[in-house]
């Protein structure tokens, strides 16, 4: 049942995805009166699944998941229909229009992506508001568990001042995200100020370890069930365990350390149950282990027993508007220093580029809208990114062939554009299968 609400979310995204930003192009067109021959949600490849003319435009579905597309009659394009450019050129015919009317219709697309992840996200702000923990109330800092970051210098405890010299004031779900994309990262450390160096590589580093967090939030050791082979039935759900062997256990990772120290040994422990400190003794196995199944406590209990101040702010409809475009803006220059990484050889981050598997794998197995929304919008963002790159058979290759015509008013001749499609489309396939073949690699060797 999980994979199939993974599939879900990731079919829907997908196709809203794409159609809303071949709309894009289609209502330019028919704008600038540019007959649309198909309109097709995923690929027809000898086929379609479904399909019905409208006027002068057939709609369909087609087979193959991996876009969609409109066919804009007297343009160059991935059909490389040259029996109709032979012809004389139609009025209705693309090449027939205006270089600014065809910049339009070719910008189209993009436009429509990143206007979509606007609105997805002035959305969220105004529907959830946000809920966080502001960096100054972590008085213990954060859990530091990562193998490459206790390598680079980084400890649990530490607080996150500041990335390239940008005060960090929150612990959201971003600052994972700035870290890996950081070069110098500025912490407090038992009161005194450091700074910390970050590896160009730090991407390949991370990728040869199991996925997880560089950062997180210090959480306590709290039970959820106590298996029937369990030897610690003193204990109970909902527990949280506050102290052990006389030592002070605020943490889930100062628990841990405890019990590393104490293999094959029974403990006095005192937890918070019911809201009151309750004495208990504990059995600790040669694992270093209780035997019991602990979790994760929500931000309203955390508050409630004391461990962090949980910040809340709602916005009406017109402040979620300034809050949306900022995170917009955010995510896109993310996105763009992520892009930057990965042409960068140093950093060796092209290793970790991902195809549809990848994409697939970002949605959660459990359905949540607002995670739904969250990864669209920044699907979105990368899409249209993505078509904008000046790489012929994308959209931003015909925007650099138009933007040249307007510029020098000469406009390059149907051979060339035919040629350049051809490369364009061999360095397009080539990308996906890198992509997707990274995708296969980590699925074999387990990373």
């Amino acid at each position: 049942m999980e994979i199939v609400i993974k599939f879900a979310q990731f079919l829907l995204s997908l196709s809203l995805l794409i159609i809303l930003h071949e709309l894009g192009h289609f209502i330019p067109a028919k704008l600038f009166k540019t007959r649309v021959e198909k309109f097709y949600l995923f690929f027809d490849l000898k086929f379609s699944l479904l399909k019905k003319k409208i006027g002068e435009t057939e709609y369909g579905i087609g087979w193959l998941p991996l876009g969609g597309y409109v066919k804009i009659s007297g343009m160059i394009d991935e059909s490389m229909d040259k029996e109709q450019m032979a012809l004389p050129p139609q009025p209705w015919e693309f090449r027939s229009k205006p270089a600014w009317q065809r910049l339009i219709i070719m910008l189209g697309g993009v436009t429509v992506n990143f206007i979509l992840a606007f609105i997805i996200y002035i959305g969220m702000a105004f529907a959830y508001g946000d809920a966080f923990v502001a960096m100054a109330d972590m008085k213990d800092g954060l859990l530091i568990e990562n193998p490459v970051m206790n390598k680079i210098g980084f400890q649990t405890g530490d607080k996150i001042l500041s990335i390239d010299g940008e005060k960090i004031e929150k612990y959201d779900n971003e600052i994972n995200m700035k870290l890996i994309m950081g070069k110098q990262v500025q912490i407090e450390r038992n009161g005194a100020t450091q700074t910390i160096q970050m590896p160009v590589d730090l991407v390949d580093q991370l990728s040869k370890l199991e996925k997880g967090p560089l950062v997180n939030i210090r959480m306590p050791f709290a039970v959820t069930a106590i298996p029937e082979e369990s030897l610690n039935k003193q204990l109970q759900p909902k527990d949280v365990i506050v102290s052990i062997n006389g030592q002070p256990a605020k943490y889930y990772d100062q628990v841990k350390a405890i019990l590393n120290a104490n293999k094959g040994k029974t403990l006095p422990a005192v937890v918070i149950r019911n809201e009151k400190e309750v004495p208990v003794q504990v059995i600790v196995n040669q694992d270093a282990k209780l035997g019991i199944n602990m979790g994760s406590l929500g931000l309203e209990s955390l508050e409630k027993l004391g461990y962090y101040k949980i910040s809340k702010q709602e916005y009406g409809f017109f402040e979620s508007i300034p809050v949306g475009i900022e995170r917009g803006k955010d995510q896109l220059l993310g996105y763009g220093k992520q892009l930057k990484m990965i042409f960068n050889p140093e950093t060796k981050a092209y290793k970790q580029v991902g195809g549809f598997a990848a994409i697939f794998n970002i949605f959660p197995s459990s359905w949540s809208w607002e995670v739904f929304w969250n990864i669209t919008a920044l699907l979105s963002i990368m899409l249209g990114v993505m078509n904008l790159l000046p790489i012929p058979a994308l959209d931003g290759g015909h925007v650099m062939f138009l933007l040249y015509e307007i510029i020098s008013g000469k406009k390059p001749s149907d051979k060339f554009l035919e040629n350049a499609q051809m490369v364009g489309f061999v360095l397009l396939i080539s990308l996906l299968l890198f992509a997707n073949g990274n995708d296969i690699y980590k699925a074999i060797v387990g990373r």
